[in-house]
């Protein structure tokens, strides 16, 4: 889509050196997608106390105790085969 817009070129800049991102376009097109992205999750929030879960989370950990590693080493790593 083409269009002509006026924008803040101080804001323009800063996000420019924030983001190393090099063009214009590249900062209005990430900042949509962020504010996309902000928005979707403001809606997945408001269901937070309207879904019903049933389970354990005890009996979900027991399967898996070493996804729950804290040793100093870290956790452990479930790539390794």
């Amino acid at each position: 889509m083409r269009t002509n817009v006026v924008l803040d070129e101080t804001l323009v800049e800063r996000a420019k050196s924030l983001t190393g991102i090099e063009t214009t376009r590249g900062v209005i097109d990430e900042a949509l997608r962020m504010l996309i992205r902000l928005r979707e999750q403001g809606q997945v929030a408001e269901l937070r106390g309207r879904l019903h879960w049933e389970g354990d989370l005890a009996t979900l950990r027991e399967g898996r105790p070493d996804a729950y590693n804290v040793a100093p080493e870290g956790p452990a790593d479930h790539a390794a085969g």
